[in-house]
């Protein structure tokens, strides 16, 4: 008779390993869970802010990403000290924000509050492998409607005249008064949603969670990539009305208000990645031809 040996079984963290993180969920949830209700119910079922679930969901991935790194971490590395005072400003900012309706303050208080737990639990090093995520979470907090309007208006026009110049020198009988565009028999009004501060942030999230999931080494092309995120997010801004306003000339007004408005969506986040996607692979082949030289 022959005896096998068996597979050493895998370890469980225990029960005391979880419980802190069980604790933290738990009064997490308590916290925040009626606050993104509330976002559920309002402004995050708008067009405007319709990144804002995505982006949730995109920071909760990242978080899953991580959180086995930061649970091997000894807990040793524990700086109480720093996470009280931590801790306290985003429950007082919490506090001030739900109260009052301030959901700059409410939303972008748990940003803080996970920074405090991370080093109440596990430390700085935590904080450091979490950094991405955290950061990932400021877009989905809700800006000051003052800021939102007075950042929005310039960028629309801006996106008008250019969409308005391209479908000019393509030969289509357009005209432009401020944001409104007149083509043919049909006038349109480029929305916030369609040209607007929401959706820059959306793009740059989608940037910038490009770059982190690719990981290049070279520093210059992280760099150059970041910050042509920004001309590339008006680009889809402007393929977004470009495709809009041609769908109106063609098909009529209910085709561009109805389904096909919707699927504009779709087709500006899929130009600014393709064009990401350019872009990197245009600095991929600076990045060699710099080194070869």
């Amino acid at each position: 008779m022959t005896t096998t040996a068996s597979a050493p079984a895998i370890q469980s963290p225990s029960r005391a390993d979880l419980a802190p993180w069980l604790i933290v969920l738990l009064g997490l949830a308590v916290m925040y869970v009626p606050s993104f209700i509330d976002l559920f119910r309002t402004i995050w079922s708008t067009d405007e802010q319709a990144h804002g679930p995505i982006v949730l969901g995109l920071s909760l991935w990242l978080v899953s990403r991580k959180w086995a790194a930061v649970n091997a971490l000894p807990a040793s590395d524990a700086r109480p000290a720093l996470a009280w005072p931590m801790l306290v400003f985003a429950g007082l900012l919490y506090a001030l924000g739900r109260s009052q309706g301030i959901l700059i303050f409410e939303v972008g208080s748990l940003v803080w509050m996970i920074v405090g737990l991370l080093l109440l639990l596990r430390g700085p090093a935590a904080v450091r492998l979490m950094w991405f995520a955290l950061f990932f979470m400021l877009f989905m907090i809700p800006l000051p409607g003052i800021v939102v309007d007075t950042l929005t208006a310039p960028m629309k026009m801006a996106v008008s005249y250019v969409a308005e110049q391209i479908l000019y020198a393509a030969g289509y009988p357009i005209a432009r008064t401020g944001v409104m565009l007149q083509i043919g028999q049909y006038q349109l009004l480029v929305a916030d949603a369609c040209a607007g501060l929401h959706t820059l942030f959306t793009l740059e999230a989608l940037g910038l969670l490009y770059l982190n999931v690719v990981r290049h080494a070279s520093v210059l092309r992280n760099i150059s990539l970041a910050i042509l995120i920004v001309p590339i997010s008006f680009t889809a801004n402007v393929i977004r009305v470009m495709v809009l306003t041609l769908i109106t000339y063609h098909w009529g007004d209910e085709a561009g208000q109805g389904f096909l408005h919707g699927f504009s969506g779709m087709v500006l986040f899929v130009s600014a990645l393709l064009l990401i996607i350019a872009a990197d692979s245009a600095l991929r082949f600076g990045v060699k031809g710099r080194l070869a030289a």
